[in-house]
């Protein structure tokens, strides 16, 4: 199975490497070469990134819930303006768009103007979240996926699938190779926040969830080679 319009989703700490923080330049060409040539194959791309290796939310109770959104809201702007730029050196064309004005950096997210940039072949940037607070990156990145019509969403992590418990503690954790939304609701798999679980469910996105450090990963994934898990709907 090949996708036609698929949307990648990069979490922070993949973009920080093994340093855990800030960006690892290696890492981040080698996720370009990959996604470059699934473009070249015709597939539509969207990326959205975690803002993790800048932000993971407040440092203390002592501050306010919506001002740690927001600093994490602009730490996946500040991502998506790296990544993007390490594409277009790679040869690839590229689009930022947010739901907040962000000056001249990025450009005001629209459904037809993601469209227009798709037809173009340019892989588009959706940062900022959904632009409010109390919403993960997850929920935003299923909100841009029912937005745009994308067959599926790519989730690139640390973990090579989804388990029934977690492998880091449970050596005979198990994994799937399919699961569907209801199971990861029920069985509370930590796929993705509930928020974005319940919007796959009622609008019938599918997920796969694969190793972002398998060789070939993303290329693989983008071309309907799961090497992972599948999250049906």
């Amino acid at each position: 199975m090949r996708w036609k319009r698929v949307l990648l989703k990069l979490s922070g700490e993949a973009l920080a490497g093994p340093k855990k923080t800030g960006f690892d330049e290696d890492t981040v060409k080698e996720v370009a070469r990959q996604v470059k040539a699934s473009v070249d194959a015709g597939v539509e791309v969207g990326i959205v990134t975690g803002g993790g290796n800048f932000w993971r939310g407040r440092t203390s109770n002592d501050m306010d819930r919506t001002k740690a959104d927001q600093i994490g809201m602009l730490a996946t702007v500040m991502n998506c303006i790296y990544v993007s730029e390490i594409f277009r050196n790679a040869g690839m064309e590229t689009e930022i768009l947010t739901p907040f004005a962000c000056g001249t950096m990025t450009k005001l997210f629209s459904k037809d103007l993601a469209n227009r940039y798709f037809s173009q072949g340019k892989v588009v940037f959706f940062a900022g979240g959904t632009g409010h607070p109390y919403f993960s990156t997850d929920t935003g990145i299923v909100l841009r996926a029912v937005e745009m019509e994308a067959d599926i969403i790519l989730l690139a992590k640390s973990v090579d699938g989804v388990y029934d418990s977690d492998p880091a503690v449970n050596p005979d954790a198990k994994k799937y190779d399919t699961v569907t939304i209801e199971e990861v609701i029920d069985k509370k798999l930590a796929v993705v926040d509930l928020t974005a679980s319940i919007m796959c469910m009622e609008h019938r996105i599918s997920m796969a969830v694969f190793d972002l450090n398998e060789h070939d990963g993303i290329a693989n994934a983008m071309q309907g080679k799961i090497n992972g898990t599948i999250v049906t709907v």
